[in-house]
């Protein structure tokens, strides 16, 4: 059973004032990510209600300038929730998000709990924002790499068919979440101080090292996170046979993911034609001097929206392949700004409304 079998008619679109939003998982990174863009991109609020499980309940975030308690979540936290952005897990996703629908709220969940559900629309607004407004309450954020990856491809793909992608990611500490990333800051204290780094939050310390993704080995070889590659992006792109394979590492670096991509088209293609259309591509930054050997790097892009691309170059190895090195910040727009794009797109004056009128 998909999950649209659980679920009442919600609204389509969002209405078009001020809203109140809940954000679920508000104490972790994410989270905090979340209610700081809010603030920067002006979205209309009508109220902020930061909700976590009872052992988080009770902290204090900034909200405009004041504080503001975190809420424990709970059968009666959505009611009068007009939007959730919920970031808090998949298990947590499953269990509160068909509540909040329940009671009238949209929800755009962060986690992998709904990505892959036929019911439910997987949106990244560059790439396929019309399918936002084909949901039942509830729209699935892409995984953080396949959000980066899909808006350098779109573009491309739009331009030239394209028969396989061939990737390596390397992920930052802020995909594991905000304890991932101070583990990495103290270990890497330990090693520059000469001490043995012991990982309590990852499976081996990330400080001067890197390791395989350490999400579930599934039977075929691959790890569940390249498999959220391939899947996702099938889904987002309207490619169900796309060819793709993926390695993912995880690297020493504290929020930002890299991505070395190989696209194999079915007809040549040029490579100033390429570097053109992804200059102009929405969503995306040309970082590239051949001259100087500089191209993107995660700190091009920590704390910033665009997703950096560079190094653009024809494979040597298939005519119809281009390669190509993308940088984009995990937990802006590979989460949060993600997120908070789609409920924009939903806001728009010029979004549906319920049953086709104006």
């Amino acid at each position: 059973m998909t999950v649209s079998a659980t679920l009442s008619s919600p609204p389509r679109h969002l209405p078009r004032r001020p809203l109140r939003i809940a954000i679920l998982g508000a104490t972790g990174a994410v989270g905090q990510e979340l209610i700081a863009l809010l603030q920067e991109r002006a979205f209309p609020v009508a109220e902020l209600l930061p909700m976590a499980s009872p052992r988080s309940a009770g902290q204090e975030l900034a909200w405009q300038g004041e504080p503001l308690e975190v809420l424990p979540v709970g059968p009666e936290s959505f009611e009068g929730v007009d939007l959730v952005l919920a970031s808090a897990g998949g298990s947590v996703s499953k269990q509160w998000a068909p509540v909040a629908v329940a009671a009238g709220a949209v929800v755009i969940d962060n986690s992998s709990a709904f990505r892959m559900d036929p019911a439910v629309p997987l949106v990244v607004p560059e790439v396929n924002p019309e399918a936002a407004f084909d949901h039942g309450g509830i729209i699935a954020n892409p995984n953080c790499t396949t959000i980066l990856l899909t808006v350098v491809l779109a573009p491309l793909a739009a331009r030239r068919p394209i028969r396989r992608v061939v990737l390596s990611t390397y992920q930052s500490a802020s995909g594991a979440g905000a304890r991932a990333m101070e583990e990495l800051r103290s270990l890497s204290r330990t090693v520059l101080e000469g001490g043995e780094p012991v990982s309590e939050v990852l499976p081996h310390s990330l400080a001067f090292n890197l390791f395989l993704h350490n999400s579930p080995l599934q039977p075929n070889g691959y790890c569940e996170e390249e498999l959220k590659m391939l899947h996702e992006t099938r889904k987002i792109m309207g490619l169900p046979e796309l060819r793709l394979s993926a390695t993912c590492v995880r690297v020493p670096v504290l929020r930002a993911h890299s991505e070395a991509v190989n696209i194999e088209f079915e007809a040549p293609f040029p490579v100033e034609e390429a570097r053109t259309l992804l200059a102009s591509a929405p969503g995306v930054e040309l970082i590239e001097d051949f001259r100087a050997n500089r191209f993107p790097m995660p700190t091009d892009v920590t704390g910033r929206d665009a997703v950096a691309v560079g190094r653009i170059r024809q494979d040597l190895s298939d005519p119809n392949a281009l390669e190509l090195w993308l940088c984009g910040d995990q937990i802006r727009k590979g989460a949060a700004l993600n997120a908070i794009q789609i409920a924009e797109l939903l806001q728009e004056p010029s979004a549906p409304a319920p049953g086709g009128a104006a």
